[in-house]
């Protein structure tokens, strides 16, 4: 079996990183505007927004070095699960938890830092965050 999803698409919004209570564990989320390949009826393209969830390093560097409008390839894969919230209803939700993230442009996000063309981070890569720099920003995004 096999269960495997690449992403190509901009973030609609800055990662948000949050730790799990008790363990402390990083993690961050955020939302990937995908184009999809065809235009609709009115000639218009169309996007998907996909729930994207970052662990441990990978969800560090994302939420430092990620912003609002960054084009990204996301590697990880689908997973779905449910719970009951607070008026006892049944919630359920789909993401793709990413494996391998890769900054595919400039950094125009409001992150600390640049990242530079083409860095990619996987969630076993334990190496130093030295390789980062800032880089002007580039106010040429619809976001």
């Amino acid at each position: 079996m096999m269960n495997k999803v690449c992403l190509v698409g901009r973030l609609t919004r800055d990662p948000e990183l949050r730790f799990v209570p008790g363990s402390g564990t990083p993690v961050a989320t955020f939302t990937l505007a995908v184009d999809r390949n065809f235009k609709n009826k009115q000639g218009e393209k169309e996007a998907d927004f996909i729930s994207i969830v970052t662990w441990r390093k990978l969800a560090e560097l994302c939420a430092n070095y990620l912003g609002k409008g960054r084009l990204v390839a996301v590697a990880g894969r689908i997973q779905s699960r449910s719970w009951e919230d607070d008026t006892g209803q049944r919630r359920y939700k789909t993401e793709v938890v990413a494996d391998e993230v890769t900054f595919l442009d400039k950094g125009t996000g409001t992150g600390t830092g640049g990242g530079g063309n083409f860095k990619e981070y996987s969630k076993d890569e334990s190496g130093s965050d030295d390789d980062f720099f800032p880089i002007e920003e580039d106010s040429d995004l619809p976001f």
